[in-house]
């Protein structure tokens, strides 16, 4: 069916998306919400502003809205920028790249009922640590870009997702708790190159901001480059 996706530019939205093109959706067009809140309760917030150009180079439209991030206010922007895509074209349902959030997937779920549509949840309730090596197995180039949990240091930021760094997320979680996908807010990602990407992207200058035990790697500034063929 024709479908728009709800996309942050994180492994899991963009996976999400992978995953229903891959169950011969539609994906019509991307949702991404840019929240003045960095601690927002629904939306990935770090580097969000990239998400347009993965929506480039996966050549499908994007309609980016803002939002002062307020809790539960925070959704009806997101309903008025589903509702416009949804009026662009015909479409049958909402991808979403939630995996064990039920405040995430249940206010999804609210919203795709209201405007008559079909919620889709392809990662939903699946292993995380099998999520992260299909992922890999798939292609994807996942870096880290925020962390915010207890056990994580300054070295975790611009750290490259790979079978050491599963390792280490499995020894946090069972030292601290950390969800292995970050779906607690652990941690935050970007994806720089998966199949679905026409270039893959490569970071060119960025900052680091870290206080505590949270920071973030803030990218200024990305080209585009061919993929080699393997």
């Amino acid at each position: 069916m024709n479908v728009l996706a709800l996309f942050s530019g994180g492994k899991d939205s963009t996976y999400a998306v992978y995953l229903a093109k891959q169950q011969k959706h539609n994906i019509k067009y991307l949702v991404s919400i840019i929240s003045e809140n960095p601690d927002s309760y629904m939306f990935h917030t770090a580097n969000i502003g990239l998400a347009s150009v993965q929506a480039k180079v996966m050549n499908i439209p994007v309609i980016i809205k803002e939002t002062r991030g307020e809790k539960e206010k925070e959704l009806l922007d997101l309903e008025a920028a589903i509702k416009e895509a949804a009026q662009k074209h015909s479409i049958s349902g909402i991808v979403c790249g939630a995996i064990a959030s039920k405040y995430q997937r249940s206010r999804v779920d609210k919203i795709a009922k209201k405007l008559g549509l079909v919620s889709l949840t392809p990662l939903w309730h699946k292993d995380p640590e099998t999520l992260l090596r299909d992922m890999l197995r798939a292609g994807f180039r996942i870096i880290i870009t925020a962390v915010s949990a207890e056990g994580f240091g300054q070295s975790w930021l611009g750290r490259i997702i790979d079978e050491q760094t599963i390792q280490d997320l499995l020894e946090l979680n069972k030292k601290h708790g950390v969800h292995i996908s970050g779906e607690g807010g652990e941690y935050e990602t970007l994806v720089l190159d998966c199949p679905l990407f026409a270039k893959s992207i490569k970071i060119t200058e960025s900052d680091v901001w870290w206080q505590g035990n949270s920071g973030r790697l803030m990218i200024k500034d990305v080209v585009l480059e061919d993929k080699t063929a393997d």
